[in-house]
């Protein structure tokens, strides 16, 4: 588990293919590695990895197709910028939310709007994520813990302050760039909760109006 509060950015060192999968090796700038163990996850631009090995500027890690295919760590190259988070310890404090380090879809920005100090990001998720994103809810983009600020449809809207834009790879997303999407878990679990006995039935399409209307949730107009 982690909590989308980035503790570095890395650099890319190399990603050599290796049939099926790929070893992806990263320089971890001043993330502290001082308790980081072969084994341990690290997430990378929100992708749970484990580090099979370390050395003193960085660690590498297996990447299978499938994550290669899911996310956006296909696209990374040797020099490229990486965000970094070591796995939650008993003493981590949780500043974000609680992130999984599993990605759900891939987003992409489709605008970037400079507004006083911050700048505004318009984004554009799969459309079987967009039940999930909510008004002033939390989401995931590239491993850094953010609010909602806006939805429609598919799309929704962030502001991301100084300290965030100088800290995270979000200072380089341009429209067209490509980002990790993890939803939030709390929401994913009340739909199976919502589901009740439909859950273990391969055929259940997800939550509608009458599911809604047994739980109290929704009331006939």
């Amino acid at each position: 588990m982690f909590t989308g509060i980035i503790q570095a950015v890395g650099t890319v060192r190399r990603m050599d293919r290796q049939g099926d999968a790929a070893r992806l090796c990263i320089d971890t700038g001043r993330l502290d590695m001082s308790e980081v163990k072969p084994g341990d996850s690290i997430a990378v631009n929100g992708v749970c990895l484990t580090a099979v090995t370390l050395d003193a500027s960085g660690f590498c890690a297996d990447v299978s197709m499938e994550t290669l295919g899911l996310t956006t760590l296909g696209d990374l190259r040797a020099g490229m910028e990486v965000n970094l988070e070591p796995a939650l310890t008993p003493g981590t404090r949780l500043g974000g939310h609680l992130v999984s380090g599993h990605v759900d879809g891939v987003g992409r920005i489709i605008e970037r709007r400079d507004v006083h100090k911050a700048v505004e990001f318009m984004v554009e998720a799969p459309a079987e994520l967009a039940r999930y994103i909510a008004h002033k809810g939390s989401i995931t983009v590239d491993g850094v813990s953010l609010t909602v600020n806006e939805v429609s449809g598919n799309r929704f809207r962030l502001t991301i302050v100084p300290h965030t834009l100088a800290e995270t790879t979000i200072r380089h997303y341009r429209p067209g760039t490509r980002v990790n999407l993890e939803v939030d878990l709390i929401a994913r679990y009340l739909e199976r909760l919502l589901l009740g006995d439909k859950a273990a039935d391969p055929a259940a399409e997800g939550l509608d109006a009458a599911l809604l209307e047994r739980a109290g949730l929704h009331r006939k107009p």
